[in-house]
């Protein structure tokens, strides 16, 4: 467990450190067809469904593939 725990955090420094230093690598998260939002002029709602289930997908196929 304690690797685990080593690797998930090590994955999300490195997705952190990416985001800041490459800002254009994720603008296409929540902007894909079937990503709901909803906007008025008192309220935002954003529900990223296929961006959800894109990353989902990519998860599961990592996690598979490291237990392995």
């Amino acid at each position: 467990m304690d690797k685990w725990l080593i690797v998930i955090g090590g994955i999300l420094v490195a997705a952190g450190v990416l985001y800041h230093f490459v800002p254009g690598l994720f603008t296409w998260f929540g902007r894909l067809p079937g990503d709901i939002r909803i906007e008025s002029e008192h309220s935002k709602v954003f529900i990223p469904i296929t961006s959800m289930i894109i990353l989902s997908v990519a998860l599961s196929v990592l996690l598979s593939f490291f237990r392995r």
